[in-house]
């Protein structure tokens, strides 16, 4: 198997040798391991994420320790942020080779220390070794990409990438739930160990070895990275509160937290983001913005299934389904859009992208109704297809934006790690705020379903003012101007 190293940002299509920009140039013999490895840490992150979730009540019943149920997916979702920041400079110290191996390791290790955890605050100690790896895996997907591939090929790139995250949404309950079934619950875990070395071996067999720049290598932004990370923190914990002020309380401590972090970057020599998110007149800034309200908007995913069961009188099994409408709808978006070709008609995706996906959840919020009939339901399903249709429209331009947002090998890779950094805070973020939504509902769930809605779709009316923003003062070649 011979070594994936391709000419990047900026040079033509006989440059690259690409062979042409389709699927089939993404997946030839020459390309294809090293598209495994990208692809397949993020969906590595993404499925286990949802595996555990459907293991944990096994888990529970063997070891007791009911207490630390919500903290396993916090330690997890933390982990991964706080290592997800450190990915550019993982790749310039090791490159993508030895930073892949030791992002599966790290996972693996995690898997491992679950597999054959004695108590419930093991396994919160594994969920948090394996997000840092899962963090960083999901960071490499994106910021690996542009020393691994030729530019033609971004685009569909980063649309399989990010498509692992609906992947692991469809993929993962079904998993967990197989093994919860059999009650083998720590036998899926031992799979997370398999998976992610038999990835480690491929990655070092493809991937660039050499660290993406060379030289003095840049001091680390800790004051930065130290608000950010206790931001994430901090909209995780607030998701498991109990709902009411403290959940206030802790949604504006952790925004006052983002807006610390923000100050400190503008002014410090070193940052977690790139110099040119900061800079007056630069779009990058609504280009993560745009990313931060589509993937925050995807949340409701997590009450799907509820709302499913309650509302519609779904079955288990079919509002599982149900809760999976969206995911389906990303994937379609996605492999659909990759195909616009010129610059006008992808900035024009971009906007019609957000614009629409806030007319969907509008619309979904109108029709909540109890004891839904069988007609309002396929509106549902509809309405969360072209949902998850809209997101998946618009993010992969949005993610070679931020790639190709500069020709500095450093500041390029700190701009496609931020677009897993964004996803995983806006992640938080929406998580927290859907349980302030759903709580302003409760008792009544149809309010709750309601309010989230129209919440999310207020979320999405924002993204639409920063898709229009990020589409202005762009340079047609290059997505945005050059540094």
């Amino acid at each position: 198997m011979t070594e994936v190293r391709e000419p990047v940002a900026g040079r033509s299509e006989d440059e690259t040798g690409a062979g042409g920009d389709g699927w089939r140039a993404l997946f030839e013999a020459r390309r294809l391991a090293a598209v495994t490895v990208l692809a397949g840490g993020v969906a590595l992150y993404a499925t286990n994420e949802y595996v555990t979730a459907a293991l944990l009540p096994s888990a529970v019943a063997e070891l007791g320790g009911d207490r630390f149920y919500a903290w396993v997916t916090t330690a997890f979702l933390s982990a991964s942020v706080v290592s997800a920041m450190l990915v550019p400079r993982a790749l310039l110290l090791w490159g993508a080779r030895r930073a892949y191996a030791v992002a599966f390791g790290i996972f693996a290790l995690g898997s491992l220390i679950n597999a054959v955890a004695p108590a419930m605050e093991i396994i919160v100690a594994g969920r948090a070794v394996q997000g840092f790896g899962g963090g960083l895996l999901s960071g490499l997907g994106y910021a690996v990409i542009r020393s691994a591939l030729p530019a033609p090929l971004w685009a569909r790139a980063t649309a399989l990438v990010s498509a692992m995250w609906a992947v692991g949404n469809l993929l993962g309950p079904s998993l967990g739930g197989v093994f919860a079934e059999l009650r083998w619950w720590r036998a899926a875990f031992a799979v997370m160990i398999a998976l992610p070395l038999a990835l480690a071996v491929i990655a070092r067999r493809v991937l660039p070895a050499a660290p993406v720049t060379a030289g003095e290598r840049p001091r680390l932004p800790v004051t930065a990275l130290i608000l950010l990370t206790a931001a994430a923190a901090l909209f995780s914990v607030t998701a498991v509160l109990p709902r009411g002020i403290a959940t206030v309380a802790g949604l504006a401590a952790g925004i006052g937290l983002l807006i610390a972090f923000v100050l400190v970057e503008r002014r410090s020599a070193t940052s977690v983001l790139p110099r040119l998110t900061y800079r007056a007149g630069n779009p990058l800034k609504w280009v993560y913005l745009t990313l931060a309200a589509l993937s925050g908007v995807a949340m409701v995913e997590a009450f799907l299934p509820l709302f499913g069961q309650r509302l519609g009188g779904l079955t288990p099994v079919v509002a599982g389904f149900f809760g999976a409408t969206l995911a389906v709808g990303w994937i379609a978006g996605q492999l659909t859009s990759v195909g616009i070709t010129t610059a006008p008609a992808r900035r024009r995706a971009v906007v019609a992208g957000a614009l629409t996906l806030t007319a969907a959840m509008t619309g979904y919020g109108m029709l909540q109704a109890e004891f839904a009939s069988g007609p309002r339901i396929l509106g549902w399903v509809a309405l969360l297809f072209l949902s998850g249709v809209s997101i998946g429209f618009a993010f992969p331009h949005l993610s070679v934006a931020a790639m190709s947002s500069t020709d500095d090998d450093s500041e390029a890779g700190k701009a496609a790690a931020g677009i897993s950094v964004t996803q995983l805070i806006a992640n938080a973020i929406a998580s927290a705020l859907a349980g302030v939504l759903v709580n302003l509902g409760s008792p009544v769930l149809l309010d709750s379903a309601r309010y989230l809605a129209f919440g999310l779709a207020a979320i999405a009316a924002a993204g639409a003012v920063t898709a229009t923003l990020s589409q202005r003062r762009r340079d047609d070649r290059r997505y945005i101007a050059r540094r």
